[in-house]
């Protein structure tokens, strides 16, 4: 067996990259062979030429190898002699339909299982690859969910034999869409010779891999058709692209041109960095060059990053925090702690870190403040924010700043990343809704980037104002994003800058966490209207990226395959969970069918039964969540699933609550004084509040008007939502809770180059508002149908459903009214005059 495990020297994942020994492993590979057999029968070249190759590899800079048979015994103790590694493809007939037949995929899972034994246990291999490159034919005929199961059970036989060795498989763009759970790592291969289509589909590589590292398996150029030159020329660019994007890996396609396959030596084709007589072509000279540079090619510049960390009684995760940021490989950076009022230890563990800027608030005063307070006191150019909950990964910042540096972004974050020392119960609030996510339009541009991983242009902060003291626990980051992207700005993504961010360790802490984020929803709703949906939810136009699942899948991912299964780049479109769905275990349900039901039921016996299905029916859809939430394997318990399912059904009725509940608290917009009066004057004037019409002398542009409007909105502080594209009306203006108004505006172009602007101001009931009455009536219909209609609290109800259309009916009048004084005054800042009717018409609801 030669060299046998020693898992010390054995190469593990370190979130988005490997790590040996305590250090950030890089593989720097080509492949090498299959050569026609020797001696041995063995597809590798003689023992006098292997040495010769790999004293010419280590030449070259390369510390992995990728060999597509499985390799004797002297081959590994050879290698690990050179302080090479290898990544073992596992040969066997992938082209048949071999999952049509147990014993074709038996004969398959054998060879596996034996090539495990044979090297899974060698510290020379880093990893095996069970299958390379999977026809996209026959995956599309046994189908993509069991050629994703066959792969992990696959791995779990090499787990089984060699636990410490590394797992993947070999995909390419025409199976991208396999996304099997269990492997390690993803391993691409990827033949494109354009500088930005390469760059791009590396870029949605690292979507694919998400917070897993990402190893392109293959990549080379023909010289024999292309040129040496351009040989070299491309390899030199997409090495230098592919490690500055935030790979764990490359594997040059190939050492030689010597390639023997099919039982024949295929002299039609050259892709070697050395010719079959091992001479080297001219990209040795440049992958040697490279690959002594990579991963860390320099960045264009360094700016100063000032990086600020906010934290309030963080004691148990901040000196792992300060630690993680000590050592990081970017030459230029400071770090300021802002204590915000803590009452443990915080301060005592700063003192241990000097170098660590220590600002100390005697009072909390919310995470905003405190983020503020580090971006005053910030010399750099760039302010970086992370929490004390967080460690950061030694490249964070090298990857972070260089991807800003290198993109029209105002802004960047990355991954957050589950440490693997963090406890199963913090796996399962991992896997549970509610946690830290990333939002991607593109594989590029974000919506909105979490908190915990976060850098922006100092003078873009300055611009918007820094974050909202509004905010104290939470929310603050998706304000400041909403905000920067209402400036015209963008913000992106560094899939190579992460953080290890510890959850919550326990159902109480994340039941806290929740209790925040409900309360920042109601703040963020009343900031940013327009970004959310008729039932108070988030509304995103990108994907939101998170290990913790918001709902249940209805249906199976759809995969475009192209043309008769042809494409050479085959995709998954994903299905985004039931919303409809989802509405049973939200909030809401609970407190107008839940509760009702069970009150009623108490009253009347014969709702039992339908009582007892309002509960189980979340609890339900919740447990099916559960099952389709991916826990890591290695943090998995017998009642992880349970517990998951637990947090599902809690989690909306904590962050529910917790909305609903600050939502009262929140300050309304505050209406001046002689609004009040000149509205209170016109209420039985007999003006029409329903539309109302200026004269236009100065021939301002509608648009302007509309403007000038939505800039006196916005200091006047009320709340507003304006057309997105997609509705009837302009602006929607929030007046109470149960009336907002939508504002129509149109010109009419007469003689003389006159204009005239007209405004329509129509009230509409609000949801909460719909809500309550729907309610009122159902209960009605519940009532008349199990009593009767005889009993006075039935009456008692009926009469408030017409009580309540008439306080309604009277909010609209007032909204309108005070829509209408708005209006009046800014026309009368831009020189419009406002047109009376000839006869007078009374309001109408």
């Amino acid at each position: 067996m030669g060299a046998t495990v020693n898992t010390a020297s054995r190469i593990s994942v370190d979130g988005k990259f490997l790590r040996l020994s305590g250090k950030k492993f890089y593989a720097r590979g080509v492949t090498y062979g299959p050569f026609a057999p020797n001696a041995s029968g063995d597809c590798f070249a003689n023992l006098a030429q292997t040495k010769r190759d790999l004293a010419l590899i280590q030449e070259l800079g390369a510390n992995v190898l990728r060999v597509y048979n499985v390799p004797p015994h002297w081959f590994l103790d050879l290698v690990l002699a050179h302080d090479l590694r290898l990544l073992v493809d596992v040969p066997w007939n992938k082209h048949l339909c071999f999952l049509d037949s147990e014993a074709s995929s038996g004969e398959a899972m054998e060879a596996v299982r034996n090539a495990a034994k044979a090297c899974g246990n060698h510290t020379a291999v880093m990893a095996i690859s069970v299958l390379n490159e999977p026809p996209a034919d026959i995956v599309r005929w046994s189908g993509a969910k069991q050629m994703a199961h066959f792969i992990e059970r696959a791995v779990e036989e090499v787990k089984l034999i060699a636990p410490h060795c590394l797992c993947t498989f070999s995909n390419y763009p025409p199976t991208e869409y396999l996304r099997p759970l269990n492997i390690d790592f993803h391993c691409f291969n990827v033949y494109l010779h354009q500088q930005k289509p390469f760059d791009n589909y590396l870029a949605r590589l690292q979507m694919i891999a998400d917070g897993k590292p990402l190893v392109l398996g293959e990549f080379g150029i023909d010289s024999l058709r292309e040129g040496e030159e351009s040989q070299e020329e491309i390899l030199n660019w997409q090495i230098e692209t592919a490690f500055r994007g935030g790979v764990a890996g490359t594997f040059v396609y190939s050492f030689t041109d010597d390639w023997f396959k099919d039982g024949r030596q295929i002299r039609d084709w050259a892709f070697g960095l050395t010719t079959t007589e091992r001479q080297a072509k001219l990209a040795f000279a440049t992958v040697r060059r490279l690959y002594r540079i990579a991963p860390h090619f320099p960045l264009f510049s360094y700016p100063k990053v000032s990086i600020v960390v906010a934290s309030y009684n963080g004691e148990r995760t901040l000196d792992s925090c300060l630690k993680s940021l000590q050592h990081l490989n970017y030459p230029a950076y400071e770090v300021l702690l802002v204590d915000d009022g803590s009452t443990d230890s915080t301060e005592s563990i700063a003192r241990r870190y000097p170098e660590v800027q220590y600002i100390k608030h005697e009072q909390n005063q919310g995470l905003s403040v405190a983020r503020n307070t580090g971006i005053a006191a910030a010399t750099g150019e760039i302010v970086a924010f992370t929490d004390s909950d967080c460690r950061a990964d030694e490249d964070w910042l090298h990857y972070l700043i260089g991807d800003l540096l290198n993109s029209p972004f105002t802004g960047i974050g990355g991954h957050n990343l589950l440490p693997t020392e963090d406890s199963w119960v913090a796996a399962c609030v991992m896997a549970s809704p509610g946690g830290p996510a990333h939002v991607m339009i593109t594989d590029r541009l974000a919506e909105h980037i979490p908190g915990c991983n976060m850098a922006f242009y100092k003078w873009a902060l300055d611009d918007i104002g820094g974050f909202d003291p509004l905010f104290r626990k939470a929310g603050d980051d998706v304000d400041v994003c909403w905000r920067l992207q209402q400036q015209g700005y963008q913000l992106g993504f560094s899939p190579g800058g992460f953080v290890w961010h510890y959850r919550r360790a326990t159902t109480r802490d994340y039941i806290k966490q929740q209790l925040g984020y409900g309360e920042a929803e109601a703040l963020l709703t009343h900031r940013h209207p327009e970004y959310f949906n008729w039932v108070g939810g988030s509304q995103w136009q990108g994907r939101i990226y998170s290990s913790g699942k918001f709902g249940v899948l209805l249906r199976s991912p759809i995969i475009y395959h192209g043309w008769f299964g042809a494409g050479f780049f085959q995709t998954l479109y994903s299905p985004t969970p039931s919303f409809t769905l989802m509405l049973v275990t939200s909030f809401e349900y609970h407190i107008l069918i839940t509760l009702p039901l069970v009150v009623l039921a108490a009253l009347f016996r014969n709702l039992i039964p339908t009582t007892i299905a309002s509960i189980l029916l979340p609890m339900a859809v919740c447990i099916a969540a559960a099952w389709q939430s991916e826990i890591p394997k290695n943090q998995r318990r017998t009642g992880s699933r349970l517990l998951v399912a637990f947090l599902f059904f809690l989690q909306p009725i904590v962050r529910g609550w917790a909305r609903y509940k600050r939502s009262l608290n929140v300050p309304r917009s505050r209406l001046t004084r002689r609004e009040n009066l000149e509205s209170a004057l016109r209420e039985d004037s007999g003006l029409s509040f329903r539309e109302v019409e200026y004269w236009n002398d100065p021939g301002l542009d509608r648009l302007e008007f509309l403007g000038v409007v939505l800039e006196r909105l916005d200091q006047r502080g009320w709340q507003h939502k304006i057309d997105t594209g997609w509705n009837q009306f302009d602006v929607e203006i929030f007046g109470s809770a149960f009336t907002h108004l939508q504002l129509t505006t149109v010109s009419e172009f007469l003689s003389q180059g006159k204009q005239l602007i007209r405004c329509r101001l129509q009230t509409e009931w609000t949801l909460f508002a719909k809500v309550l009455f729907f309610a009122l009536l159902g209960l009605e219909i519940v009532i008349i149908g199990l009593v009767g209609s005889d009993t006075w609290w039935h009456w008692l109800i009926l009469l408030t459903l017409p009580l309540m259309v008439w306080f309604l009916h009277k909010d609209q009048n007032k909204l309108r009214r005070l829509v209408s004084v708005f209006l009046d005054e800014v026309a009368t800042d831009l020189k419009l005059k406002r047109m009376e009717s000839e006869k007078p018409r009374k309001t109408s609801p």
